[in-house]
């Protein structure tokens, strides 16, 4: 008879945290509930990006064209239009009238706008729900299985993790690395653009910290009303 094979059932993985397993953080205001400006987001982008444009197009005018400046064929008499020489722009081959040449585009925006571009940035991601802490992101190793199955299990796809840290811990940049739809970046590297990208952002405690000491305002033009937000380990 043949032998019956057992049937072997899998494992789920663990359920995130709720928030009774969590502990809590208060986060400044100031910097945490700030007044949605999409204004101010918009004229942050426009700013970031302009900054990316390479701005190396170039194209050649008549007179940087090579070739001779004869003229091609009298003013008067042949019964045909009057030309220049063989580089001028109506011509196959000639030179271009308006194209482009290498420029800089990038625009100038005040520092207390950008300031207040972070401030919006990270509060829109508490108003969405879409923003943690973390006590630490140090990490053991630098295999990435485990990191990722670490991920999966808490729920943290699609997530931005930024640390306070000088340096992104080595063990941590090299086990997620390789990890699809998961990002990572110190505090000082960040920038509006990257927040408002990636649908979930998670800090560490000395994240926060810079935010705050960096962002942080006197509590007279915003609710004092500290921001909750759960904390966790990785």
């Amino acid at each position: 008879m043949a032998k019956t094979v057992p049937l072997k059932r899998a494992i789920p993985d663990p359920p995130p945290p709720s928030i009774t397993e969590c502990q809590l953080v208060a986060l400044d205001p100031t910097v945490f509930h700030h007044p949605i400006r999409r204004d101010i987001l918009h004229l942050c982008i426009n700013h970031y990006r302009d900054s990316l444009r390479q701005g190396s197009a170039n194209t050649r005018t008549r007179g940087e064209v090579r070739g001779s400046g004869r003229k091609i064929r009298p003013q008067k008499g042949s019964g045909r239009a009057r030309l220049g020489d063989a580089q001028s722009p109506m011509l196959r081959g000639g030179g271009v009238a308006f194209g482009p040449k290498p420029r800089d585009f990038s625009t100038k925006l005040p520092r207390k706008v950008i300031q207040m571009g972070m401030r919006v940035a990270l509060s829109s991601k508490v108003l969405e729900q879409n923003l943690g802490v973390m006590k630490t992101m140090d990490w053991p190793n630098g295999k990435t299985k485990y990191l990722s199955h670490k991920i999966s299990s808490l729920g943290l796809k699609n997530t931005l993790f930024i640390t306070g840290e000088d340096e992104v811990p080595t063990m941590l940049q090299r086990a997620i690395r390789n990890i699809p739809l998961v990002g990572v970046t110190t505090s000082r590297e960040v920038n509006i653009h990257e927040l408002l990208k990636w649908p979930r952002v998670m800090l560490d405690a000395k994240a926060v910290d810079f935010f705050e000491q960096s962002l942080g305002k006197p509590y007279a033009s915003v609710d004092d009303t500290p921001v909750q937000e759960a904390i966790s380990r990785l």
